[in-house]
């Protein structure tokens, strides 16, 4: 098996979205075009509500990715733990279609005897570090999120600590909402390094609303148009993986 790119929106908030479309329904159109949507809800002193819990799970299901309701202090850990689970769940799907592609319709990773099932398995994590890997990060700087960007500037640095580590290669790309003129705005070009966000996010501001479907949807256009400019189509997730098993 030959990888590609994996593609990932990490979605960090507090709260629930009060502008714009259905979040979750943004996230299943993200899922189509072969993007994953993982959601990191932040929580202080046990502050967030019912609608705003189920509202991160709805995004993540929607989305095929993987969600957390985290407090802040272990927020880095966090971060890491979800985008390399996500990445797994991403692989041991695409397998999965390939062998009901080459097995019949039964087949799966679980389906599998113990010893290929491990053999499997194996493949899969070393695929999780050679695979090429595009996250965009979207972070809610909503009023309620002031105090906790410091803590998501860390933790955005550790992950990238942590997957520079792999041997595939990563590019970042972090986006605000709301930003000082528009819903969403763009703090960093793709780039494999995160560290100039140091001079950046002390100096964001804060505001009241919440618009996560617009931002996901920018996050959409911006994964796109990245796309565009290599002059690929938008396919699902077998685009991903030029040769199967």
């Amino acid at each position: 098996m030959k990888p590609g790119t994996l593609k990932q929106i990490l979605l960090i908030t507090d709260g629930c979205s009060n502008q714009g479309g259905d979040p979750a329904a943004i996230a299943a159109l993200a899922k189509e075009q072969g993007i994953t949507v993982n959601v990191i809800g932040v929580m202080e002193h046990d502050v967030i509500d019912e609608k705003g819990m189920q509202e991160i799970n709805e995004i993540a299901l929607s989305g095929g990715g993987v969600s957390q309701i985290v407090y802040t202090k272990i927020l880095s850990q966090t971060v890491q733990m979800v985008t390399r689970k996500a990445m797994t769940q991403t692989l041991q799907g695409v397998v999965n279609r390939e062998l009901k592609q080459i097995l019949g319709d039964s087949a799966s990773i679980e389906a599998l005897p113990p010893e290929k099932r491990g053999d499997v398995l194996e493949v899969v994590d070393e695929l999780g570090e050679t695979v090429d890997l595009e996250i965009l990060i979207l972070v809610d700087t909503s009023a309620s999120m002031k105090h906790k960007l410091p803590t998501v500037k860390e933790a955005l640095l550790d992950l990238s600590l942590s997957l520079n580590a792999r041997m595939g290669n990563n590019q970042f790309s972090v986006f605000v909402f709301p930003g000082k003129k528009k819903e969403v705005e763009r703090l960093l070009e793709w780039t494999p390094k995160l560290e100039s966000l140091t001079s950046i996010f002390p100096k964001l501001q804060v505001g009241g609303i919440t618009p996560t479907g617009p931002a996901l949807n920018e996050a959409i256009h911006y994964f796109r148009k990245k796309n565009s400019r290599r002059g690929l189509l938008s396919r699902d997730d077998e685009q991903y993986f030029e040769e199967s098993i």
